[in-house]
C-alpha cells in the first residue's frame, strides 16, 4: 500500500484490505465504523463552547470591559452592571449548544448501536456496527441496511445478482442491480467457503464518488477487475433478495456517504455579520471619543487642575496630566460603553426565541396527517427567512409525492381515463353519477378496486385484441419483481416508479404480473395463469430511449414488446400505422399539455427462424472482444423495427398539494428557484413542467449535455450568445475582480428579453464547476428564471450552492427530505428537512423542519418577513436610544473638567436598558406586523425590502445614530440652557448637579417611550402594559430610591436623598420635559408624514388600505339595521353579492400579463400619483353606499 506522509498525518492514496484478516487490516490503521456528527463531550464543550462564543466581538468586546472595572482607579461604574448580562447571555447560548449536540450524540448512538451478524472465527456473530472492521465479511437480509461500503460476494438470487434501495443516497426509491464478482458468487451461504475466504482487495482510496469504483480482487492466484455495479455503499437497503454476504472495504467516517456528507457549519445571518462590523464601528467611534476626551482631561489637568486639588483632599505633589489624561481614557470607554450594550444580544435572543415559538404554534403550518407542526431547529436564523433570494428544491419526496399514477392511456387511436382514485370517500361525487365497474372478482385483483371508464371495461370484457395487447404488454415488458408479504399479498419492487405505475394499472385491469425467472414471466391473465418463456431482454439507456422484451407465448408465438419516448419508437414502425400515427400523436400532445409522462407502446410478430438467427448473432455480439457494445446496439436496431403501434400511456408523478401555488407566490416574491436532483433528465424536465417552473411559453430551454470540459464550455457559451443575441458585447472571460463580475451579470440580465431555461446533468456539472468554467455556469444560470441540475450527487448540490454563495453575496435556502439532500442543507444559509418518504436525515440535519413544502410560501412570507421587518425596528430603535441616552455623558464631559463623572445616576444607568427601556423594544420586536398576514400572503412583492436588505443597513445606522445624537444634544443642552440662571417656586435655586440628572433622566425615559409608540405599527395589550408601565415603573423606582427610608438603610448606594420630590413638583421641570419631547419628536412626525404622502412603500400603502377597512366595518357596524324590521329580500342583490361581484372585484377572472397579484387595490396604488386622495375618496364612497356589504378582499 502505498500512503504520503504529510504533517504528521498518513495521508491515504490506496487501499489494501485482506479478507478475514483483522491482525492484517489493523496494520494499516483504518477507520472503524463509528460515526460522529457531534461537536463535543462531556470533558471538552465548556472550553470549546467558551471559545466559539468569545469568538463573536461582542462577547469578546464586553469581557474586555468586565476586565476593566475590576480595576478600581479607572472604573467609575461597578463591574455588576456588566457581569451578570454576560453571564446570562453566555449561559442561553451554552445551553441551546448543549441540547442541540445532546440530539446529535443521541442519533449517533441510534446508529451505532445497530446490529449486524458479522462472520467471526468460521461463526456469524452479532455485532454492533460501531465494531465492524474493514476487512469482515458481513450478512445481510431482506430490508436490512448496509452497515458499511461492501464488495458483494454471493447472494441468493441466480448469478450473484441483489436488488438494493438507494434512497439515503441519491433520493431514488427505485431498486437498483448488484452483482457479485463471478469467481465468489460460488461460495454462496456456506459458511466454511466463507470464513476461508482470504482474497485480497487492492482499491482507490476513499472518496465522495458515488458512481465510480474501481479495484482488482486478487485470489486462488487469479486477478479480477471489480467495478461500481459490485460495490453495495452504506446507507442502502436489501431489497427482493432474501440474503447476501459482502466484505467490508470502507467502514465509518471513509464510507461514500459520510464523506459525501458536510460538516456541521455555523451559521451566522447576515443582520450579525453586519452587528459584527457595526460593533467595531462603534468601538472605533468609542476609542475616539475615549481620545478627545482624554486629551480634554489632559488639557484641563495641565491649566486648571492645580486649583481644585485641595478641594479634592489630593495629596501633595505635582501629578502628571499625561497620565491623568491615560486614565481618563479608560474611564470613558466603561461610561460610554453603554452605546453598544450586552442587553442588546439578550434581546435579540428573546426576540429570535420568540418568533421561533411562533413558527412551532402556527396552526396553518400543520400537516394533520402526520401529526406534524413545523419544528425550528435553530432559532438563530429566524430574521434571514425574510432575506431569501435563491431556493435550492430537491425534487422527489420535496416537491413530488412520489407517487406515481397511470392517468390515461391511448389504445388503437381511442382515450381512455384509468385514473385510480387513493380515497373513493373524496368520490362520492362521482359514483353517484357513473356505476363503477367492478372486477374484484378476478383472482389476486385488490378488492376495493374501482374503475371508472366503463369503455375501457367493456372492451376487456368483449375481448378486444388490441386492448388486451397493450395490457399484456404493460404486465410483460418490465424490470419489475414481485413477491408477497407476510398477508399473502402481491408486493411489487421496481425499478423505476414509472414501471411500477404501469405495472399496477395492468394488474387493476386484470392482467396481473405474478413472478418471474431468469427464463420466464408469470401473468394472471383475467384470472387465467399464463407463463411466457422469456428468450431476450433489451434494456433501457439514456441513449435508446426504450426497452424491449421478447417473449415466446404458450402457442408457441414469438412477440417482440416495446415501449419508450415516442419520439424514438415512431421512427421504428412499420409504414401502415401512419393513420393510427396521426391520432395517438395528437393524444400524446394532449397528454404532454396536462404534465403527464408518457410512452409510446408498440409490438412485432418474429418468424421462429429469423430469430434463431438473430439470437445466434446476438451471442457472437456479447462474446466479441473488439467493438462489443456497437456490435450489440446493431443487433437491438435490427430486430427493433417494423412495429405496430398499440397506443400510448400517461402517467402523473403527484406534485404535493399546493406545490404551483407555493412556486408562483414565491417567483413573485423575486425569489429565484433552482431544482437539484438525482434523478434523470427526462424525470426532472417533466416535473419542471408539471409545477410550472418549465414552461410552453420560455424562449429556449438550454440543456447542457457534455462530456469533456471543452464541450461543455462551448456548450455554455453558445447558450449565452442564444440567449444575449450575436450582436451582444458580453465578455465571456472570467471577470478579475468581483465588481466587474457583477457588473457583467447586471448588464446581462437588461439585455436578456423572454424566460429561458438551463437544464445541466451531473456529468457535465462536474466539469462546468471547475475553477476556469463555473463563472460561465454562474453568468448563464442567473440570467435563466429556471435552473434544473439532474443526475447530481450529494456533494455536487452543495457545490452549486457554494458556488452561488460565493460569487453572488445572496441569501440562499436548500430544502430537501432524503440523506442525499444533508449537505446542501448545510451548505445554504437556511436549510430544510421535508419529514417524506427518505426518513428523518434532512429534518435531523435542518434548522427548520416542515411537513410539506407548501408550507414553505408561509413561513418565508409571513414568518420570515415579520421576522425581519421586527428585528431592523427593533435594531434601528435600539441603536437610537443608546446614542441618546450614552451621549450625553460626552457633552457632560466638557462641563465636569473631563473627570468621568456620570450625567445620571448611577442606578439609572444601571436600570435603564435591564428595566426602563428593555420590555417596550422586546414588544415591538416580538409582536409587531406592518400588515396583516393575509395580506403578506396576497401581495408576494411585500417580501423584496428584504432581499434588497432596505430596512436595516449601514446607511440606516447612521441615519439612526444621527437621530440618536440629535436627541441627546436636546436632551442635555435644553436643561442645561434652562437650569442656567434660575430658582424655584419658593425662591431657593434647583440648578444642582442632582436636580439636572432627574429631568434629564425623566426627559429620556418619555422621550424614548413615545418614540417606541411612533414606531408601533400593530398595538396589543402587551404593547400598552409595557410602554406605558415602563414609564409608571420609572417614577415608582425614582421615587423609591430617592426616599428617606432607603437611604437610611443604603446611604452609600442611594445619595441622592428627596430630590425626585422636589425636582418634580417643580412646574418648571416639567416645562422642560415638555419642550425637549417637543423638540426632538416634531421633527420625525413631519419627516414621517411628508415621506408616507410623497413617496410612500408598498407597505405604506396597504396598511392605509386596510386602516380605511377597518373604518369602513366600523361605521357600517354602527350603522341601523332597518331592513331587518321588512320581511321582504331583494333577489337580485343576494345574487349579485354572492355571485359574479366578489370575483369581478378580486380580478380573479381578469386575464393578465403578468401573474395576478392580489385586487384592483393594487393597480390605484402603484399607478395614480395621489393615491391618499383618491382612497380617501373611495373609502367615503364606499362608507355612503349601501349596495357595496362585502369588503373588497386583498
Amino acid at each position: 500500500m502505498m500512503f504520503c506522509k504529510k504533517k504528521k498525518k498518513l495521508l491515504e492514496v490506496e487501499r489494501v484490505v485482506k479478507a478475514n484478516d483483522r491482525d492484517f487490516n489493523e496494520t494499516y490503521q483504518y477507520a472503524d465504523n463509528r460515526i460522529k456528527t457531534s461537536k463535543y463531550n462531556i470533558l471538552t464543550f465548556l472550553p470549546i463552547n467558551l471559545f466559539e462564543q468569545f469568538q463573536r466581538v461582542a462577547n469578546a468586546y464586553f469581557l474586555f470591559l468586565l476586565i476593566l472595572q475590576l480595576i478600581p482607579e479607572i472604573s467609575s461604574l461597578t463591574w455588576f452592571t456588566t457581569i451578570v448580562p454576560l453571564v446570562l447571555v453566555i449561559s442561553m447560548t451554552a445551553v441551546k449548544d448543549a441540547t442541540d449536540d445532546y440530539f446529535r450524540h443521541k442519533s449517533d448512538n441510534q446508529v451505532n448501536n445497530r446490529q449486524s451478524e458479522v462472520l467471526i472465527d468460521s461463526k456469524l456473530q452479532n455485532e454492533k456496527w460501531m465494531n465492524v472492521k474493514v476487512g469482515d465479511i458481513i450478512k445481510l437480509e431482506n430490508n436490512q441496511f448496509v452497515a458499511a461500503d461492501l464488495l458483494l460476494l454471493s447472494s441468493s438470487e441466480p448469478h450473484g445478482l441483489c436488488y438494493i434501495e438507494t434512497a439515503e443516497l441519491d433520493g431514488e426509491t427505485n431498486l437498483k442491480v448488484r452483482q457479485a464478482p463471478p469467481v465468489t458468487s460460488e461460495l454462496g451461504a456456506n459458511i466454511s467457503s466463507l470464513a476461508n475466504f482470504d482474497g485480497i482487495v487492492v482499491c482507490e482510496a476513499p472518496n465522495n464518488k458515488l458512481d465510480r469504483f474501481s479495484g482488482v480482487l486478487s485470489w486462488k492466484d487469479s486477478k479480477h477487475t471489480l467495478g461500481n455495479q459490485m460495490i453495495i455503499l452504506r446507507g442502502c437497503i436489501l431489497r427482493n433478495t432474501s440474503w447476501c454476504f459482502g466484505m467490508v472495504l470502507f467502514a465509518g467516517p471513509d464510507t461514500k456517504l459520510m464523506q459525501n456528507s458536510g460538516k456541521t457549519k455555523f451559521k451566522r445571518t447576515s443582520i450579525d455579520r453586519l452587528m459584527n462590523t457595526l460593533v467595531l464601528w462603534i468601538f472605533g467611534s468609542l476609542v475616539c471619543l475615549g481620545i478627545i476626551l482624554a486629551i480634554g482631561n489632559s488639557v484641563w489637568e495641565n491649566e486648571d487642575g492645580d486649583k481644585f486639588r485641595t478641594f479634592l483632599f489630593e495629596q501633595e505633589g505635582e501629578k502628571s496630566s499625561l497620565f491623568s489624561g491615560f486614565l481618563m481614557f479608560w474611564s470613558y470607554v466603561i461610561i460610554l460603553n453603554t452605546l453598544v450594550p450586552i442587553s442588546l444580544y439578550v434581546s435579540v435572543e428573546v426576540i429570535r426565541l420568540g418568533h421561533s415559538y411562533f413558527i412551532n404554534w402556527d396552526r396553518k403550518m400543520y400537516y394533520p396527517a402526520k401529526a406534524m407542526p413545523a419544528e425550528t431547529r435553530t432559532t438563530t436564523l429566524n430574521e434571514e427567512l425574510g432575506q431569501i433570494e435563491y431556493i435550492f428544491s430537491d425534487k422527489t419526496g420535496t416537491l413530488t409525492q412520489n407517487i406515481m399514477t397511470f392517468k390515461k392511456c391511448s389504445i388503437n387511436g381511442r382515450i381512455y381515463a384509468g385514473e385510480v382514485p387513493d380515497d373513493l370517500s373524496q368520490k362520492k361525487e362521482v359514483t353517484e353519477k357513473k356505476e363503477p365497474v367492478d372486477v374484484s372478482g378476478k383472482s389476486q385483483t385488490e378488492r376495493k378496486c374501482h374503475l371508472y371508464d366503463n369503455n375501457l371495461m367493456k372492451s376487456i370484457e368483449l375481448g378486444d385484441p388490441k386492448v388486451h395487447e397493450f395490457l399484456r404488454l404493460l404486465a410483460l415488458c418490465h424490470t419489475v419483481m414481485s413477491e408477497e408479504n407476510s398477508a399473502g399479498q402481491l408486493v411489487y419492487q421496481v425499478q423505476s416508479p414509472d414501471e411500477g405505475a404501469l405495472v399496477t394499472a395492468a394488474k387493476k385491469f386484470g392482467f396481473i404480473f405474478k413472478s418471474r425467472t431468469p427464463e420466464t414471466i408469470t401473468v394472471e391473465e383475467l384470472g387465467t395463469p399464463v407463463t411466457y418463456q422469456l428468450l431476450a431482454f433489451l434494456d433501457f439507456n439514456n441513449i435508446r430511449k426504450r426497452m424491449s422484451v421478447v417473449v415466446r407465448n404458450p402457442e408457441g408465438q414469438i412477440k417482440l414488446y416495446s415501449k419508450g419516448a415516442d419520439t424514438i419508437l415512431f421512427e421504428k414502425l412499420h409504414p401502415s400505422n401512419e393513420h393510427l400515427l396521426s391520432l395517438t400523436s395528437d393524444h400524446l400532445s394532449e397528454f404532454a399539455g396536462e404534465g403527464l409522462r408518457t410512452l409510446a407502446i408498440a409490438y412485432r410478430e418474429l418468424d421462429d427462424t429469423y430469430f434463431r438467427m438473430w439470437q445466434e448473432m446476438l451471442e457472437d455480439a456479447n462474446a466479441a472482444t473488439m467493438e462489443r457494445d456497437d456490435r450489440i446496439t446493431g443487433l437491438y436496431e435490427e430486430i427493433e423495427r417494423d412495429l405496430m403501434l398499440l397506443g400510448a400511456t400517461a402517467v402523473e408523478d403527484k406534485l404535493q398539494e399546493g406545490v404551483i401555488e407555493t412556486i408562483t407566490s414565491l417567483s413573485l416574491a423575486n425569489i429565484k428557484i433552482w431544482i437539484l436532483t438525482g434523478d434523470k433528465q427526462e424525470t426532472a424536465i417533466n416535473i419542471g413542467y408539471a409545477c410550472n417552473v418549465l414552461t410552453d411559453a420560455m424562449e429556449a430551454i438550454f440543456v447542457i449535455t457534455g462530456n469533456t470540459a471543452v464541450e461543455v464550455r462551448e456548450e455554455l457559451r453558445k447558450a449565452k450568445e442564444n440567449l444575449l443575441g450575436q450582436n451582444t458585447s458580453f465578455s465571456s472571460r472570467h471577470a478579475v475582480y468581483e465588481s466587474k463580475h457583477q457588473l457583467e451579470l447586471a448588464s446581462g440580465a437588461e439585455a436578456v428579453t423572454g424566460e429561458y431555461a438551463l437544464v445541466i446533468n451531473g456529468h457535465s456539472l462536474a466539469y462546468a464547476l471547475e475553477s476556469d468554467i463555473e463563472n460561465d455556469l454562474l453568468d448563464l444560470a442567473c440570467l435563466c428564471k429556471t435552473v434544473v441540475c439532474c443526475r447530481m450527487t450529494p456533494l455536487q448540490k452543495a457545490q452549486v450552492v457554494e458556488l452561488v454563495k460565493k460569487h453572488r453575496n445572496a441569501v440562499t435556502l436548500a430544502i430537501g427530505d432524503g440523506a442525499n439532500d444533508v449537505n446542501m442543507i448545510k451548505s445554504a444559509h437556511i436549510g430544510i428537512g421535508i419529514s417524506g418518504q427518505e426518513g428523518m436525515q434532512a429534518v435531523l440535519a435542518s434548522d427548520y423542519a416542515l411537513a410539506q413544502f407548501r408550507y414553505l410560501q408561509r413561513l418565508l412570507l409571513v414568518h420570515g418577513r415579520w421576522s425581519y421587518y421586527r428585528m431592523c425596528k427593533f435594531l434601528c430603535y435600539f441603536f437610537y436610544k443608546n446614542f441618546a441616552f450614552t451621549l450625553v455623558h460626552f457633552w457632560f464631559a466638557f462641563f465636569c473638567g473631563f473627570s468621568a463623572q456620570t450625567v445620571y445616576d448611577q442606578w439609572f444607568i444601571t436600570l435603564f436598558n435591564i428595566v426602563y427601556t428593555s420590555l417596550p423594544v422586546l414588544a415591538m420586536g416580538i409582536f409587531d406586523q406592518d400588515v396583516s398576514e393575509q395580506n403578506s400572503m396576497d401581495c408576494p412583492q411585500l417580501y423584496e425590502p428584504g432581499q434588497l436588505n432596505l430596512l436595516f443597513n449601514k446607511r440606516r445606522f447612521f441615519i439612526c445614530a444621527a437621530h440618536g445624537i440629535y436627541t441627546s444634544i436636546a436632551l442635555f443642552f435644553i436643561p442645561y440652557g434652562a437650569f442656567y440662571n434660575v430658582v424655584g417656586e419658593d425662591g431657593q435655586h434647583i440648578a444642582d448637579y442632582q436636580s439636572f440628572a432627574v429631568t434629564m433622566a425623566t426627559s429620556l425615559v418619555i422621550v424614548v417611550s413615545v418614540q417606541i409608540a411612533l414606531d408601533t405599527s400593530y398595538w396589543t395589550v402587551v404593547n400598552h402594559v409595557f410602554i406605558w408601565g415602563s414609564i409608571a415603573t420609572y417614577f415608582s423606582i425614582l421615587l423609591a430610591m430617592h426616599s428617606n427610608g432607603i437611604f437610611g438603610i443604603f446611604p452609600h448606594q442611594f445619595p441622592f436623598v428627596g430630590n425626585a420630590w422636589h425636582s418634580l413638583s417643580q412646574k418648571f421641570v416639567w416645562l422642560v420635559v415638555l419642550l425637549i419631547v417637543v423638540v426632538t419628536i416634531m421633527p420625525v412626525v413631519a419627516f414621517r408624514f411628508l415621506r408616507i404622502s410623497l413617496h410612500p412603500t408598498l407597505s405604506d400603502q396597504i396598511r392605509w388600505w386596510q386602516k380605511a377597512q377597518r373604518k369602513e366595518r366600523s361605521l357600517r357596524s354602527r350603522r341601523p339595521q332597518n331592513r331587518k324590521l321588512s320581511t321582504r329580500r331583494s333577489g337580485y342583490a343576494f345574487a349579485h353579492q354572492e355571485g359574479y361581484g366578489e370575483l369581478i372585484t378580486s380580478g380573479k377572472n381578469m386575464r393578465a400579463k403578468g401573474p395576478a397579484t392580489t385586487s384592483g387595490l393594487e393597480k390605484i396604488l402603484y399607478n395614480n400619483p395621489s393615491w391618499s386622495e383618491n382612497l380617501c375618496k373611495k373609502t367615503t364612497d364606499t362608507v355612503g353606499s349601501l349596495s357595496h356589504d362585502k369588503t373588497v378582499k386583498l
